[in-house]
């Protein structure tokens, strides 16, 4: 079993720590004064905060928040949930929530974030391996003779790696570079005051041959509650595969923003083994064609992919509900299915039943009261992210049938203050999957009247 986690130091727990915050919190509130409390909640952590106080930050309010921050680091804490109510009296209860390793805190959003049951799992189009071909081969356009002669113009004093350096660089990545990788960098000059020149001839910021690497999906990991909703399909036109990374995606350089460049050894079928992608570093998955070749590369003939995408396609992401236009989770229901969403429509509740069975539904979002019985999850033996209402997840608990496929989970809040509430939900989720569960601490003051 996971050792868990010790309870929170009690300089955290102590209520005039935070005083502080919570009166700047109150004198923030804008809303007319009436009998009902003030409600906040926000995170501080020692690198940085989120906090619900609206308009231009005063030094004193900064000041404040160093306190706090101060108080996490000598604690050895880096980020500290809180959600408070503040009564007009005065009298506050505080409710400080320390996630732990096992917990993505949600961003932007209310809600826990995403709890992660296996450690180190990924969605699966992070996971998703290339289609294995075969491949077509290299495009027209790859001309080795061409490329070696263009090179040597441009740099006729560079000495490049030698085949013994070639190969412990393969060696190292676990692949076979193109064979124009290997005129590139057998050209490419090996000292560093020549490298500029050497970016100047390929036509975008080469990196040394020691600097090469492969995409792996891992690294373009977003977080659970962005991820587990997102799916990637490869059209039969292609020229790029969908997916966040491949063993045969070899960086080689960037465009000087950022953006990598890669030599991509596994092409969709439109597409040609050693073509030049682009894997943009705002998006988490996908690469974008850039040249057919290496050598247009370095000729500067540069193309897009005019795959078609237009069309319907399979239907991998559905939803049911408000704002839909499909009207029963039947009519959703394909063997494609990947992705589903539930919402509310007029009170309409919504059966699984059409959708046991299906062979590649692994995410399921559904809103608090819009299943007609939640006890059908149980017969989705595939998922693996589920997002329910703590009222769902209460049922699934209380009749052990909470999907063991599962990889991570979510609690849905119907009001943002309740997300302290479920904590205890969440633990219970945690546990079953022996992971560290999230602390917690429930504080009482006095703030006295407001002004």
């Amino acid at each position: 079993m996971v050792d868990q986690r010790p309870p929170l130091p009690a300089a955290i727990c102590d209520f005039a720590t935070w005083e502080p915050l919570l009166r700047l919190l109150r004198a923030y509130d804008t809303q007319p004064r009436t009998a009902l409390p003030i409600r906040g909640a926000g995170r501080v952590g020692v690198n940085g905060w989120s906090l619900p106080l609206r308009g231009r930050r005063s030094p004193a309010s900064r000041r404040v928040l160093d306190r706090v921050q101060r108080a996490l680091a000598r604690a050895g804490v880096d980020e500290i949930a809180f959600s408070a109510e503040i009564r007009p009296t005065g009298r506050t209860t505080l409710r400080l929530i320390d996630y732990g390793p096992a917990v993505e805190a949600s961003v932007g959003r209310p809600g826990l974030g995403a709890l992660v049951l296996a450690e180190g799992a990924l969605p699966e189009p992070w996971r998703r391996l290339p289609d294995p071909g075969p491949y077509t081969g290299p495009a027209p356009s790859a001309d080795l003779g061409l490329l070696e002669r263009t090179l040597r113009e441009r740099l006729p004093d560079a000495t490049g790696a030698t085949e013994a350096q070639i190969a412990a660089a393969e060696a190292r990545l676990g692949v076979t570079l193109s064979e124009e990788l290997r005129v590139l960098y057998r050209l490419a000059p090996a000292r560093s005051e020549d490298w500029r020149d050497a970016c100047a001839a390929v036509g975008c910021v080469l990196f040394p041959l020691e600097d090469l690497s492969v995409v792996d999906g891992a690294s373009r990991y977003p977080r659970w509650e962005f991820a587990a909703k997102r799916t990637v399909v490869t059209r039969p036109d292609a020229a790029v595969q969908g997916l966040a990374g491949s063993p045969g995606w070899i960086v080689f350089g960037d465009n000087g923003g950022g953006d990598r460049l890669a030599v991509d050894m596994t092409p969709g079928a439109g597409g040609h083994t050693g073509q030049v992608i682009l894997i943009d570093h705002e998006k988490s998955i996908g690469a974008e064609l850039v040249a057919d070749s290496l050598t247009d590369l370095a000729l500067g003939l540069l193309r897009e992919d005019h795959s078609d995408r237009s069309g319907e396609g399979p239907p991998v992401v559905a939803a049911v509900g408000t704002s839909s236009s499909l009207p029963t989770t039947a009519d959703a229901a394909h063997p494609s299915l990947e992705v589903l969403s539930v919402g509310e429509y007029d009170g309409t509740r919504f059966s699984l039943a059409p959708l046991i069975g299906l062979p590649r539904l692994r995410t399921l979002t559904a809103r608090p009261g819009s299943l007609a019985d939640p006890l059908e999850v149980a017969g989705l033996t595939g998922l693996e992210f589920l997002e329910l209402g703590p009222q769902e997840w209460r049922l699934l608990l209380d009749a052990d049938a909470v999907p063991r496929s599962l990889s991570a989970a979510a609690i849905t809040p119907q009001d943002p203050g309740e997300s302290p509430s479920f904590v205890a939900i969440a633990n219970e989720l945690l546990t079953l999957w022996d992971r560290p569960r999230i602390n917690q601490a429930v504080l009482e003051g006095d703030l006295g009247p407001g002004g």
